[in-house]
């Protein structure tokens, strides 16, 4: 090989290469959610937080009955937290008696481990709220009261622990804390809302505070859960406090925009939806739906409201697919909507299903209504259509509000001591 030939060689290399990280250093830049970088299920609806799946091959209809059931297992104690899956352990909280505890199963439902959080709820609405969240071999969850437990994910051995609202100087309230927890790199971000405290970062190995997030004037923690998405060259984290949904800057702290979401009670559960540059907050009671579109200036950044929509959901999230929100009410709107991304006009409703929690894979809607129900629902032209449904339970006292949790076309339904495990994919 000559020397002009090696050094045409040595030079497309090059070319390739500065493609190549061109291209990386444009997905790093690339507005829109954040995944965990961690396989499978890893923390509170999927990958990215928003309930979506990226699986295909799934069954598009259910019989009658339902998808066949694989199995299913009891004694896991009362409450609504969703399972978790990494790798080949399903993680998952109940109340048993005077203890929170976080239980690890094998992909055929046996238990493998299991490991107290500190003390169950029994106050208003007893039982488990959040869900457990995964990274580098660890688990976190946080108790009803504030206690945020470390675990080692093989054992379950407790690595730390810290009282959040002790450490921060916060409250807990009426219906106790639920906030699911998010991993941010070598991160744990956690919601206190104290006088210490608005957000707080911690170091996931030790508990150290990273970075705080002063506190919002007559403000306190709520039910909501965060997401981490990327915005204008900015990383965020958005969240709701008791009175605001508000974005933080994920590397700092720092404040930089809040939208006012009050309501009589101080509830905000619905975790927030980010797509194209919009934020959508779901608050009972007031302020219902509102969409915020965000802006970025040299130094600061605003979130402008620009509609609203009846739906007024409170343990429910919705689902973002494509240039439609999909999304159940609770008291004003006892139903299903579709809703235009861009506009806030409802396109599609389905009332013959309760309301309840979505997610979507594979073309459609996997539901669990609060009476129950499991529901399979074809988004289609101007219309939500049901192809599928089969009682998971015959409770008829509205609290079946565990989300739905689908991976390698598994789909996983909790309501309180039992969790089923339903084959959803395609006959080969």
């Amino acid at each position: 090989m000559t020397h002009s030939s090696i050094r045409r060689m040595q030079g497309l290399v090059f070319c390739i290469l500065l493609s190549s990280a061109g291209a990386a250093l444009a997905g790093l830049s690339t507005d829109g959610l954040i995944a965990s970088p961690e396989p499978g299920w890893p923390q509170w609806r999927g990958p990215k937080r928003d309930g979506v799946s990226d699986e295909k091959g799934l069954l598009q209809s259910w019989p009658q009955d339902g998808p066949r059931l694989l199995w299913k297992v009891d004694g896991l104690g009362k409450g609504w937290s969703s399972p978790i899956i990494v790798g080949r352990r399903i993680i998952i909280t109940g109340d048993v008696g005077d203890d929170l505890v976080v239980f690890a199963l094998d992909l055929d439902g046996t238990i493998v481990w299991q490991a107290k959080n500190g003390r169950s709820w029994k106050n208003p609405y007893p039982g488990a709220r959040a869900c457990c969240v995964y990274s580098d071999g660890r688990v976190y969850n946080l108790n009803a009261h504030g206690r945020l437990a470390c675990l080692d994910a093989g054992t379950g051995k407790e690595l730390w622990a810290i009282d959040i609202l002790d450490r921060f100087k916060g409250k807990n309230i009426t219906w106790a804390l639920s906030e699911c927890l998010l991993i941010d790199g070598p991160r744990l971000i956690v919601t206190p809302g104290g006088s210490d405290a608005l957000m707080a970062a911690l170091d996931k190995v030790t508990g150290e505070a990273v970075w705080t997030t002063p506190a919002l004037e007559d403000d306190r923690a709520s039910h909501s859960s965060p997401i981490l998405f990327r915005f204008a060259g900015r990383r965020i984290i958005a969240n709701c406090s008791s009175a605001h949904g508000f974005g933080v800057d994920a590397d700092t702290g720092k404040l930089l925009w809040t939208a006012p979401l009050n309501n009589p009670h101080g509830v905000n559960v619905s975790t927030p939806i980010y797509g194209s540059g919009c934020v959508f907050f779901m608050t009972p009671y007031s302020e219902h739906g509102r969409l915020y579109r965000l802006g970025s200036g040299p130094q600061d950044m605003t979130a402008e409201h620009r509609w609203t929509s009846p739906v007024d959901g409170v343990t429910s999230c919705g689902v973002l697919v494509g240039d439609t929100l999909f999304v159940s009410g609770y008291r004003d709107v006892k139903w299903w909507l579709g809703i235009d991304w861009r506009t806030g006009e409802t396109k599609h409703e389905l009332k013959d299903l309760a309301i309840g929690a979505p997610i979507y894979a594979d073309g459609r809607l996997y539901v669990l209504d609060e009476q129950g129900t499991a529901a399979l629902l074809k988004p289609g032209e101007g219309k939500l259509e049901l192809v599928g449904r089969f009682p998971l339970t015959q409770v008829r006292d509205r609290d079946a509000w565990s989300h739905p949790v689908l991976l390698d076309g598994r789909l996983y339904l909790r309501y309180h001591d039992t969790l089923w495990c339903y084959d959803v994919k395609q006959l080969p």
